[in-house]
């Protein structure tokens, strides 16, 4: 475990364990040597710390978005083994890196929805499988993670929960998965437990909530429905 890695823990424990009264669940199940792939949920900025804190046997080096690396935290995720990747635009040096790392034995860690959700339904990306196929062998452990949205929400206190657990349907299934599909059941279980949360304070969480239900009423409304009539029904006319 780097100094860094270890020092970011360090300082956020007290907020994590004790102020968001942290419950961890199946931390056994993550080896403490070998590749592993981990796969989670994303609805705060605050998961990857969360889990960081959850296993304090294990660094894990996690994909994170290539834009986080600016002036002083860009070091930091430098010194704690962050993994730079450029979303959206197949960034193959990216994945080169986190191949190698993973069959040297690390933990890799990835989040399948490339971003938080922010309170909206996101496919799964198929990087997650792309490791798993290129390491079959690695030991793939989902994380569920819940609570942590409302750490920003003082004072409010969270009730953060960390749950690691071996996928139902196994690791990378030869023959039957593929970098997509893997993707996406791992997704959907982690989901089952973690349910898609709001992120952010007040006005940022109102300004979520607006989007996540135009978004629901556009999905919901009949693709033929007629546009309204703006001066009313035949009947009121009549």
């Amino acid at each position: 475990m780097t100094p860094v890695y270890r020092a970011v823990r360090l300082l956020t424990t007290p907020i994590v364990r004790w102020w968001g009264r942290l419950e961890v669940v199946g931390a056994d199940l993550l080896p403490e040597s070998g590749p592993t792939l981990v796969i989670g949920n994303h609805d705060s900025y605050w998961d990857p710390i969360a889990v960081a804190v959850a296993a304090p046997h294990r660094q894990i080096h996690a994909l994170a978005k290539s834009t986080l690396w600016k002036g002083p935290l860009g070091w930091i995720l430098d010194g704690m083994g962050q993994i730079p990747i450029q979303r959206g635009k197949g960034d193959a040096a990216a994945m080169a890196t986190a191949i190698e790392r993973l069959r040297e034995g690390t933990c890799i860690g990835v989040f399948p929805e490339g971003t938080m959700s922010r309170g909206r339904t996101l496919r799964a990306r198929s990087g997650a499988g792309r490791l798993a196929e290129a390491v079959p062998d690695a030991t793939v452990v989902a994380i569920a993670i819940t609570g942590t949205v409302d750490i920003v929400r003082f004072p409010k206190r969270p009730r953060i929960r960390v749950e690691f657990f071996l996928p139902e349907g196994g690791g990378w299934r030869e023959g039957t998965d593929t970098p997509g599909s893997f993707s996406a059941r791992l997704l959907a279980e982690t989901r089952a437990r973690a349910p898609i949360a709001i992120p952010g304070r007040r006005r940022t969480a109102a300004k979520y909530r607006a989007r996540q239900a135009a978004e629901a009423g556009r999905s919901a409304a009949p693709a033929d429905a007629p546009a309204p009539d703006p001066a009313g029904s035949g009947a009121d006319r009549a």
